[in-house]
């Protein structure tokens, strides 16, 4: 790495440490403001308008789709189109969050009395605390930072990573509040692979039937590879003569047992089989059954999905929880 490189590195983690110490700054002035904040939205059943120009209209949106994902509706309105027919958006008491660096916009500033007008509760997240939008709010999120994250002290960098925390910080207090389930965030994000996760169950992607490689656990060898390789899902489930999962077989444990024993002409399904293999149910979420596979210190890519008797209904692959791949 070359002197120069070293200094671009350098400066890259500088701004990170800047950015973190401005949150951890930011995180340590929450106060009751924030609680004033939540008090305020929730006592509205309508929707929240977040507003701000430039980079912080940018940051406003983002805090929008939060909100919006989490059980707060909400939009954004462009401050200089609000007195072109924009502010057609407001019902009477929807409470706008005004985003601003520094506090001066003058859009910002002559937006307040149009919302005053439809008896918005006005919240502000703002860079300056004495500053003239600062003093027309009911409630104030302190986003203050003491220097932006560029050599220059120039670039909306550390001010505008504050003001998006504390936008998330006031959508996760709302969603602590309203008591926000995992299911409901599924409701809202039917599409993508977080929505998938959360909102289909094993049973709706797992192999069952004639789908499945099934052995018995007397099954020679041969004749399990012969059923792997019919249906190559990448496991096999050896089934008891009752039903029930006696142990499942993975294409590692083939490997492993070719490579153990010279002649495997005597082996059976249940001499190379895992006699308690990790299970899951068909009514867990694809979401759980990731995490199973995943979260463990040697990942798995293949389940058998067993009912509460401990029968083998199927499997399911790591391919058949993420979108597309089935």
């Amino acid at each position: 790495m070359t002197a120069a490189q070293q200094d671009w590195l350098s400066a890259a983690r500088t701004a990170v440490e800047i950015e973190a110490a401005a949150l951890s700054r930011a995180a340590g002035r929450l106060n009751g403001e924030l609680i004033r904040a939540v008090d305020l939205i929730l006592a509205h059943p309508g929707k929240v308008v977040l507003t701000g120009i430039g980079k912080s209209g940018h940051i406003a949106r983002k805090i929008v789709a939060t909100l919006c994902s989490t059980g707060t509706a909400s939009v954004f309105l462009h401050p200089a189109e609000a007195a072109h027919g924009d502010l057609g958006i407001y019902t009477p008491g929807d409470p706008t969050v005004l985003i601003s660096k520094n506090g001066t916009s003058s859009e910002l500033l002559a937006l307040v009395p149009m919302l005053r007008e439809f008896h918005s509760p006005l919240i502000g997240i703002l860079g300056s605390v004495t500053s003239p939008l600062a003093s027309q709010l009911d409630v104030l999120l302190d986003a203050s930072v003491e220097r932006e994250a560029d050599p220059h002290n120039l670039a909306p960098t550390a001010s505008a990573v504050t003001a998006l925390a504390l936008g998330h910080a006031l959508a996760i207090a709302l969603m602590s509040a309203r008591h926000f389930t995992p299911e409901e965030f599924g409701r809202f994000h039917p599409g993508g692979q977080l929505g998938r996760n959360l909102r289909l169950h094993v049973r709706q992607a797992m192999h069952s039937g004639e789908e499945m490689a099934g052995v018995a656990p007397g099954a020679s060898l041969k004749d399990v590879i012969i059923e792997m390789t019919r249906r190559p899902l990448g496991g096999a489930c050896v089934v008891a003569p009752d039903g029930t999962l006696a142990g499942f077989i993975t294409d590692g444990d083939l490997r492993r047992a070719l490579t153990n024993h010279d002649d495997i002409r005597g082996l059976r399904a249940e001499d190379a089989m895992t006699r308690h293999p990790v299970t899951i149910g068909p009514e867990a979420s694809l979401g759980e059954a990731l995490e199973l596979m995943e979260q463990r210190p040697s990942q798995i890519s293949v389940l058998p999905v067993v009912d509460e008797a401990g029968h083998a209904l199927g499997l399911i692959r790591i391919h058949d929880i993420y979108l597309g791949s089935r």
